[in-house]
Formats: C-alpha cells, sequence, structure tokens
C-alpha cells in the first residue's frame, strides 16, 4: 500500500503521544522514522514501531527524556541519553556538538545510553546543514548479537554503521555516506521477513553457521548471524566502530558480560569540524565539484544505472515517494496497526 507523508507522519504521531511522549517528542522522533521511510531506509522507519512500544512498556525507553551533559572539556562533550528515544536524544547532542565546532572549530561528542537513535545519516545531515564536516561511529547494545566476525560461524558484533557527512558545494547537495558495516542491516531482514521475501545469496548464515537466503533465521530462538560487507575490511571497521563507541564513551559494549534485555541501545563517538579552520572553503567546494563531475562521468556499465554519489539514492527516492505515497508492505502494516490498537489509537484513511 501507499500512504501519503502527511499522514503517516500524523498516524505515527499519535501513536507516540498514546506511549506517554509529549506532543514535541512525538513529532521528532514520528518525523526521523517517516524521513527514514520517505529516502528509502525502511529498515529504519515505521517497521521499529512495535519493538518500541514493546521497550516502552518494559521500562527501556523512558519517554520525554533527553538527557543531559555529564562532562564538557573544552570541545569534548560527554553526553548521556538517559534511555530516552534515541531520535530526540541525537538531535540535542549533535546541536551542541556543532555549537561547540562554530566556537572552536573542531567537536568531539562522546554519546552514550541513547534509545536506538536510527537512521545515523540525519546526524551527518544535521551538521552539513550548518555547513560542518562530521564524522560518526555508531555501536549497539542491550540485544544479542547479529554479525558474525570474519571466518567465524555465529553472531559477536552489532550492525555497527559509520557515516560521513559533507557539505553542498555550489552545485552539489550535502554527501552522505551512511552505512552499517554488516551486508546488509538487521532491519531490511526484517522487512525481508515481514514482506515475506528472502534476501540474497551471501548475506546471512543459520543458526549452524551455513549460508542461507532466508530471513527468519535471524528471528529463531537460537538465531543466525549477518556477514560483515568487505570480509576482513567490514569486520575490521565493525570492531573499531565497537570500542570508539562503547568503550571511549563508557555506553559499554556487547559482550557478554554486559547485560542484554532485548532492547537496542546506542552509543555514537562524533567528530565535528569547520572545513573552513582546515582550507579555502570556496576553493574546497570547486576541488569537491571537479573531482565528484570526473568520477560521475565514468561510462555507466548499465545505462540505466549511472555512477552516483553517497545521498544521490536517497534524494531521488525521497522525491518519488512525496509525489507517489510511501510503500509500506503488508507484514509491517499489520504489525504497526497492531502496536497501534493496543494504544487504542487507530489509522484514519
Amino acid at each position: 500500500m501507499l500512504i501519503t507523508t502527511e499522514k503517516l507522519q500524523a498516524f505515527v504521531e499519535s501513536i507516540f503521544r498514546a506511549a506517554g511522549s509529549n506532543a514535541g517528542e512525538a513529532e521528532v522522533v514520528a518525523a526521523h522514522l517517516v524521513e527514514a521511510n520517505l529516502t528509502g531506509h525502511d529498515s529504519h522507519g515505521i517497521s521499529l514501531i512495535p519493538e518500541y512500544m514493546k521497550n516502552v512498556a518494559a521500562g527501556n525507553i523512558r519517554p520525554n527524556q533527553v538527557g543531559g551533559l555529564v562532562r564538557r572539556d573544552g570541545s569534548i562533550l560527554v553526553y548521556d541519553g538517559n534511555l530516552g528515544y534515541g531520535q530526540a536524544v541525537a538531535k540535542v547532542a549533535t546541536d551542541l556538538a556543532i555549537d561547540a565546532a562554530r566556537q572552536s572549530g573542531l567537536a568531539l561528542l562522546a554519546l552514550r545510553n541513547a534509545y536506538h537513535i536510527g537512521r545515523i545519516g540525519s546526524y551527518g545531515e544535521q551538521c552539513a546543514a550548518q555547513g560542518l564536516v562530521s564524522v560518526q561511529f555508531v555501536n549497539a547494545i542491550g540485544h544479542q548479537p547479529r554479525v558474525a566476525p570474519h571466518g567465524g560461524r555465529d553472531a559477536r558484533l552489532p550492525t555497527n554503521p559509520v557515516c560521513v557527512a559533507i557539505p553542498a558545494t555550489d552545485r552539489r547537495p550535502a554527501m552522505i555516506l551512511d552505512m552499517a558495516t554488516s551486508k546488509i542491516a538487521q532491519g531490511k531482514v526484517r522487512i525481508a521477513r515481514n514482506s515475506g521475501q528472502h534476501v540474497g545469496e551471501g548475506f546471512l548464515l543459520d543458526s549452524r553457521g551455513e549460508p542461507t537466503t532466508d530471513p527468519q533465521v535471524m528471528f529463531d530462538d537460537v538465531p543466525g548471524s549477518i556477514l560483515s560487507f568487505g570480509e576482513h575490511k567490514g569486520y575490521g571497521l565493525s570492531l573499531v566502530c565497537e570500542i570508539l563507541a562503547g568503550a571511549f564513551t563508557e555506553g559499554t559494549t556487547i559482550h557478554p558480560g554486559n547485560p542484554q534485555n532485548g532492547s537496542a541501545v546506542n552509543g555514537m563517538l562524533m567528530i565535528v569540524f569547520d572545513p573552513a579552520r582546515t582550507s579555502n572553503v570556496e576553493w574546497a567546494r570547486r576541488e569537491i565539484d571537479d573531482l565528484v563531475d570526473y568520477v560521475t562521468a565514468s561510462p555507466p556499465r548499465d545505462p540505466a544505472h549511472p555512477v552516483l554519489v553517497p545521498g544521490d539514492p536517497e534524494r531521488a527516492t525521497k522525491a518519488q515517494r512525496r509525489r507517489d505515497g510511501i510503500p509500506v508492505d503488508d507484514g509491517t502494516w499489520k504489525r504497526l496497526l497492531e502496536a497501534a490498537h493496543e494504544l487504542g489509537v487507530n489509522f484514519a484513511d
């Protein structure tokens, strides 16, 4: 089915208000999730809501709680989310990092204890909109690991994403590289399961460590695992993410000595800097434009798929879905309606 952005936003806001969020928080969290669907990242969109509602009921999410600064040492910020909705927590923390970077040219944000901050690219976009470059490393705790280490048969790591955001130039919009270190995000596996589809070959292992295309293996009592992208390279980057975003934020890591209660708590280490402090910005923008022109002029192997740069697919998907509506598979929609019904919320056609 296809749903307009406005209708979906209103419906999702009503769910979060019914679950205890004030109007401002409901709007922020709903807008983040709907934006994920708009840009084609359905795995980080409304399909997460039933899981969120379970964790609110279990006390793993604290509505209307955005945490606060634990420590500030110059432009180094340590922020504790106190288990508030990550979309609201990380937005506030990123604003603080932006302000610090404007003042000193460089800021480091160590964020911990935020319940699932969602699509990491949104925080890169938040920085890029202010003319700042940012790099984000993220880990996730509170649940079982989902990704097998290179050469391993079972899951030992999360899907740990990395994001790099570069501000717009005179001729190009902002470049947002936002990627999981796994071959596929857990949320995309969930979407495949919800829609009754299989995933591609080379993405998953079953509980015995054997290759499979069945997404259900990630939801069995003894789950399977996802493979890292780029074999040892993705695995190495994921391990580094776990250390940077978990150990160096004091948010903890995913080893079994730390609690696992079925939640999804993120840590994030963010570096933000003002490119005007390292270069002549006008020159840098021209250099970026010339580089992108050169790279994207490569003759495509498939004429229907020209060379793109990070952020291009999301912008194209967003324009299409704003025009035609956001597609929602039957399985995801059924689970969403059930979660809403338990809170006394109905979708108005």
